[in-house]
C-alpha cells in the first residue's frame, strides 16, 4: 500500500531526506519535517531557496509518471521590477537559457502578470522591500523541469527573482498551506 503526502516545503529546505554532505552543515531535510514511512521520496524538487508545494510518495511508478513532461506545475514568482507584457510574451513562446554550459530553447508555457499579490506566508529569509524599487508578481505552468528553469527564465528577459512557490503540480494545489505543513492523502489528482 503506497502513500502520499503533499507538503508545503519552506524556504531553505532541500528537497530531499539525506545528505552526502560531511558534516552536513546545517542543512535543512524533509525529514526535519515530519515522520515520513522509510522509502518516501520527493516528486520533483525544488531549490533549497525555493518554496511551496512538493508532492511526495513511496511509488516509484506515481513518482516517475509526475516528473515526466506531461504534468503541469505552476509557480508565483516575485521578480525586481515591473514586468512588462513583451517580458511576458517572450516568456510565453520561450526563452533561451544555459543548461550544463549548453544553451537550451525553454518550450512554450503559460504565463500572466498577477494582478494582485498573493498572500503566502512570510519567507524565513526576508525579501527586500519596495524601497529598493519595484516588485511584481508572474504566474508561469511548464510541463517541463530543467535545473533552475524558472529563475533562469525570468532572468533572460530582464526579470531577476526575488522569490519562486510553487502554487501547483497537475490539479494538486498549494491552497492555504502554512509553511512546513504536510497532509497525507489517499492518491494524487494529476
Amino acid at each position: 500500500m503506497h502513500r502520499y503526502f503533499k507538503i508545503y516545503k519552506p524556504y531553505g529546505y532541500l528537497s530531499q531526506f539525506i545528505t552526502n554532505e560531511r558534516p552536513r552543515k546545517k542543512k535543512k531535510l524533509l525529514g526535519d519535517l515530519y515522520d515520513f514511512p522509510e522509502g518516501t521520496m520527493s516528486i520533483g524538487r525544488l531549490d533549497q531557496d525555493s518554496e511551496g508545494l512538493l508532492l511526495l510518495t513511496t511509488s516509484g511508478k506515481v513518482s516517475a509518471e509526475i516528473t515526466g513532461n506531461k504534468v503541469e506545475k505552476e509557480y508565483y514568482v516575485q521578480v525586481d521590477g515591473e514586468m512588462t507584457d513583451v517580458a511576458v510574451d517572450l516568456l510565453r513562446e520561450g526563452v533561451e537559457i544555459s543548461i550544463n554550459g549548453k544553451n537550451y530553447q525553454t518550450l512554450p508555457c503559460e504565463a500572466f502578470k498577477l494582478e494582485e499579490r498573493p498572500v503566502f506566508p512570510q519567507r524565513a529569509k526576508k525579501i527586500r522591500d519596495e524601497r529598493h524599487g519595484p516588485t511584481s508578481w508572474v504566474s508561469i505552468s511548464l510541463t517541463e523541469g530543467k535545473f533552475r528553469q524558472v529563475k533562469k527564465m525570468t532572468a533572460a528577459v530582464g526579470f531577476p527573482t526575488l522569490r519562486l512557490v510553487r502554487v501547483r503540480v497537475g490539479n494538486e494545489q498549494l491552497g492555504n498551506m502554512d509553511t512546513g505543513q504536510v497532509i497525507e492523502l489517499h492518491h494524487f489528482d494529476y
